[in-house]
């Protein structure tokens, strides 16, 4: 993680369309850059998500990496997962999504996949900046790239092939798509396994990708799970890779309560490979705290779920994520995939029994409070020094019954606090700490 990066953040690179980033000719030109890190030679899958802005960037995209020596094919609106499971199914040199992901639909990116279906690391989004070329290419194909449309309905059927013919037959759904990618994908899923599915955010028309809905606004899928008596609702983000569940009494569940039902229920019967979970700096003790009591062990890694799929291979892991609903079942994906980790938690309803308001309960959360502060430039930390001495003291404080995690955002000009501790009260006090601290510096520089 100590690559030097420009434009890429922790899930590729994301700006403003039209800004001096995300525009046609800096996709053109990451295009050449990342088709001459890929070696010029092979096919490279692209997908995007219901953006207005996608057509013409995917498209921008595809003439740099033709120009770059590759063979681009529009897939058309995917899920990132999908891609992801396209590039490996066809062996392609490269993946590439144009996608925000969670972010609104003004704002657009780009990001890419290595052959095995992996996110690059921070060394290879390194080396594709380093061949960033100061123009779009000159020889950059005219023609529009190759379109295959196969793609989606080979994703909907593996996806479907994850749980037995008709499993779900009798279960109503409440499925929220953000208005994104998953619009048609994971509908199709639960439908196809025999489910009523009731849809939110099902009507992108480019401009209200995550506009009040999906896995960052889950209000409108609690109150609909409640309305029609659903078994339980699923939410994604716009590209998919995330999921946060709601249970049959309309109570949300985040990324940590997905993965210790998973790593508990595989410890039980004895699948959870190493005996281990990976998790973020960002999910709570608890999730340390059930695992261990299960029998299992837990490491934590950088926020960024390639990272999480890093350390996964270190450990020996099969499961890991965050607790922002990124789930990683490696032995199916290898990076984080809303609609399985959905369908795998729907799994271990089916074999214990039990509804998801009783699974949540393995989980005990420590008080956790969080906070995000819009910053004009990403100063280093160190150079922040009423931060630096809060950070100090509220961890002297807070011992081992309580943690502090300070970081600026991978994908926005934010800087994120977090404080847990062992009641509500000492939480707020302690981001009320954090947060003078912060205005003290920013208004020292200003």
């Amino acid at each position: 993680m100590s690559a030097s990066r420009k434009y890429f953040g922790t899930d590729g690179v994301r700006g403003a369309y039209g800004g001096p980033v995300i525009n046609e000719a800096f996709a053109q030109r990451m295009g050449f850059a990342a088709a001459r890190w890929a070696g010029g030679e092979g096919a490279v899958l692209i997908g995007r998500d219901t953006r207005g802005s996608g057509p013409a960037l995917a498209a921008a995209l595809a003439r740099g990496l033709a120009a770059g020596g590759l063979r681009p094919t529009l897939l058309g609106v995917l899920p990132s997962p999908a891609v992801s499971f396209a590039v490996l199914g066809a062996k392609a040199a490269l993946g590439a999504v144009i996608t925000a992901s969670h972010n609104p639909a003004e704002e657009n990116g780009i990001k890419f996949f290595a052959s095995g279906g992996q996110k690059l690391s921070d060394a290879d989004e390194a080396r594709i900046e380093a061949l960033l070329p100061a123009e779009p290419p000159a020889n950059a194909p005219a023609a529009p790239a190759a379109e295959d449309p196969r793609a989606e309905a080979e994703y909907i059927a593996a996806a479907a092939r994850l749980l037995p013919a008709g499993a779900l037959r009798g279960w109503r759904i409440v499925v929220d798509s953000a208005n994104g990618a998953t619009t048609t994908t994971s509908p199709a899923v639960f439908r196809a396994l025999g489910a009523e599915v009731i849809g939110l955010g099902d009507a992108p028309n480019g401009s209200n990708i995550n506009a009040g809905v999906g896995s960052q606004h889950p209000a409108a899928l609690s109150e609909r799970v409640r309305a029609v008596g659903a078994r339980l609702g699923v939410a994604h983000d716009g590209d998919g890779d995330r999921c946060v569940l709601c249970d049959e009494h309309g109570e949300i569940l985040d990324g940590d309560e997905i993965l210790v039902i998973l790593a508990t229920h595989a410890l039980a019967q004895g699948t959870l490979a190493a005996r281990a979970l990976v998790v973020t700096d960002q999910s709570n003790l608890g999730v340390d705290a059930a695992v261990r009591a299960a029998g299992g062990r837990v490491f934590r890694t950088a926020i960024g779920d390639r990272y999480v799929f890093e350390r996964m291979q270190a450990e020996g892991a099969r499961l890991g994520g965050e607790s922002s609903g990124h789930v990683i079942c490696s032995e199916i994906s290898p990076g984080g995939d809303g609609l399985v980790a959905a369908l795998k938690v729907i799994e271990v309803m089916r074999a214990t029994g039990r509804p998801l308001s009783a699974l949540r309960r393995g989980l005990r959360k420590f008080p956790q409070g969080v906070d995000a502060i819009a910053v004009r430039e990403k100063r280093p930390l160190a150079a922040m020094p009423a931060l630096a001495t809060a950070i100090s003291r509220l961890t002297d404080e807070l011992g081992e019954r309580g943690r502090v995690l300070v970081r600026y955002s991978g994908t926005e000009p934010k800087l994120r606090l977090l404080v847990e501790g062992e009641t509500d009260a000492s939480v707020q006090r302690g981001l009320a700490q954090l947060r003078s601290a912060v205005q003290a510096d920013l208004a020292a520089v200003s």
